[in-house]
């Protein structure tokens, strides 16, 4: 791309726009090919100097590559830490919109779209994301053997094999290898999963197949690769998806902010998740769909929204959440885990899953919970006195009050401070790979008006102590009037529609209450999977005037027919009303 010429030419158009109008600073359609990074990013520091409101973009195409965007080195919660190249870095703007007019923004390269950090009041609509390589690949299954299947990918997926390697490529040459050959860039895999050609959807019979990098390849002819695995199936004329290794650009990264509206927003493609926000106040989406553009299986190599530590409210309303390689959405807070305790009210804690390194949030002031890793039961509410951050794994905390004697090393500490509302109304899921809404809000949630259809469970309710380290326990949940066709069809993740798969140890669940006060009415279920909820460890359930109809459109697997499923599987819990 030539990127430098127009420069100086674009950058006055954008400060002659703004001398003209203070409030509102207007995009000029850039030639094909010019890489609009460079314009933008100065768009954006003068909108911040001149304290405009507006970046509006004439309508049409843009493109946007890391080399002239801005720097940043981030850690957003369930997603990879790193040195980020960031086009639309609105850090610390307030009342501040950019409005693409219906534009395509496309980006190449491993490249963050958006950035809220210390942001308020901010809005980013009528736009798309998309990206010229994606960040996963996709090849239709041409042949079929006991542990090999026979792969072809086409030029939107290039590759090279070397030493029985399969590495995937962009088409950019950033350079020269040690032997003097063209060096790529190169886009990373872990994790194979067969989707269904037909139904645009994972194949209900084939499961996860993961660390994959460095199975054996053999290139049979340009374009075609043999895979070599064990137990390696599928199915000729369907499509395998290599999913990305990392969470490395999600679309719209939100943190530490406040008043954050996502309106009229596509997200065809990312390298992460479509909008992630933590420790942040009132988020809300309305027609924010993510969707797989023609010719492609997959959308996000990850969740569609995750939400982590926040507080205010969450709307998502007239929301399409389609063909991700995770969840719709994920709402939780975050465990740490006791490492030491270092004297009466005194403790060392460490972040412990890789992810969730450098997130924040002990500060002075805040209300926790000190609670037992195994059975997810608090021994104490307490409040942090102060806290010392070594490093991004360790925090040395001290508490207002004496720690409970019960506590143990490898329990577990959590912000009570504030939990959002969370409105969920008008939204479709499906095609996606896991689960619809895992839900661990602790403020009131309502979920209504939604159609699933999900690979898993269609709702989730997790946390746990011992692994993601993930704060839940909903108090207060509404699933009404929705419609869920024929969800979790695969049982890869569970058994129910609506579960509970929380991390709590077997002997603890009969004296665990972790999920409470929870209302399903109203919905129509049409199943072929005989088990709507699959619960434990709840408190003051009602199920009611709901519709079940049974149907044969997909069929058990050999080894589900012998699990004996029931309608309702609900164990070690208390208060529960069942009306069929």
């Amino acid at each position: 791309m030539n990127k430098r010429p127009l420069i100086v030419t674009c950058i006055a158009l954008v400060l002659l726009t703004i001398f003209a109008e203070a409030k509102t600073v207007n995009v000029k359609l850039l030639p094909s090919g010019i890489d609009a990074t460079p314009y933008i990013v100065e768009a954006i520091k003068k909108c911040k100097a001149s304290k405009a409101t507006k970046l509006v973009f004439e309508k049409g195409t843009y493109h946007f590559t890391p080399e002239f965007a801005e720097e940043k080195y981030l850690f957003t919660s369930n997603n990879d830490e790193g040195l980020k190249r960031i086009v639309f870095n609105l850090t610390g703007m307030k009342n501040f919109e950019v409005d693409g007019q219906g534009s395509a923004f496309i980006f190449d390269g491993f490249v963050t779209p958006f950035l809220c950090d210390k942001s308020t009041n901010i809005r980013i609509g009528n736009l798309s994301i998309d990206y010229k390589r994606t960040f996963h690949s996709e090849g239709t299954i041409v042949g079929a053997y006991t542990d090999s299947l026979d792969i072809q990918f086409s030029k939107d997926y290039p590759y090279i094999v070397q030493n029985n390697k399969l590495t995937f490529t962009g088409d950019k040459i950033i350079g020269k290898d040690n032997a003097g050959e063209p060096k790529r860039v190169i886009y990373p895999f872990w994790h194979l999963l067969e989707f269904d050609i037909n139904k645009r959807e994972p194949h209900p019979f084939a499961g996860d197949y993961l660390n994959v990098q460095n199975m054996v390849v053999k290139e049979l002819s340009p374009g075609i690769v043999r895979i070599f695995y064990p137990r390696l199936k599928g199915n000729v004329g369907n499509i395998m998806v290599f999913n990305a290794s990392d969470r490395i650009n999600s679309a719209i990264t939100i943190t530490d902010s406040e008043n954050i509206y996502v309106n009229n927003v596509d997200i065809l493609h990312a390298g992460g998740m479509g909008v992630v926000g933590q420790r942040s106040r009132n988020i809300y989406l309305d027609n924010f769909n993510v969707i797989a553009p023609k010719g492609r299986m997959l959308s996000l190599v990850a969740d569609a929204t995750h939400f982590i530590g926040c507080g205010g409210e969450i709307s998502l309303k007239n929301c399409k959440f389609e063909s991700m390689m995770d969840d719709a959405t994920n709402i939780h807070g975050i465990y740490v885990k006791i490492i030491e305790l270092i004297s009466p009210n005194e403790a060392l804690v460490k972040l412990i899953h890789y992810q969730q390194f450098g997130y924040d949030f002990l500060f002075a002031g805040t209300k926790v919970e000190i609670t037992e890793a195994e059975s997810l039961i608090p021994y104490q509410e307490n409040k942090v006195k102060k806290s010392v951050r070594i490093n991004k794994e360790y925090t040395r905390v001290t508490f207002e009050q004496p720690i409970s004697p019960k506590v143990k090393v490898g329990d577990v500490v959590a912000s009570t401070q504030e939990y959002p509302d969370v409105h969920i109304k008008n939204c479709t899921l499906q095609k996606n790979r896991a689960r619809g809404f895992l839900l661990g809000s602790r403020g009131k949630i309502v979920v209504e008006d939604c159609y699933f259809h999900t690979h898993c469970a269609a709702i989730n309710l997790e946390g746990d102590g011992r692994f993601w380290f993930e704060q839940s326990g909903v108090r207060d949940l509404t699933i009404r009037n929705n419609v869920f066709d024929n969800c979790n069809y695969s049982f890869m993740l569970g058994l129910g529609v609506i579960q509970v798969n929380s991390g709590i140890e077997e002997s603890k669940r009969a004296e665990s209450r972790y999920n409470r006060n929870i209302l399903i009415e109203n919905n129509k279920f049409r199943v072929f999977n005989p088990c709507i909820l699959s619960m434990y460890s709840v408190d003051n359930l009602t199920f009611r005037n709901n519709t079940i109809e049974k149907n044969n459109d997909y069929v058990l697997s050999d080894w589900m027919k012998n699990v004996d499923l029931k309608p309702f599987m609900i164990t070690n819990s208390s208060n529960i009303k069942i009306e069929e």
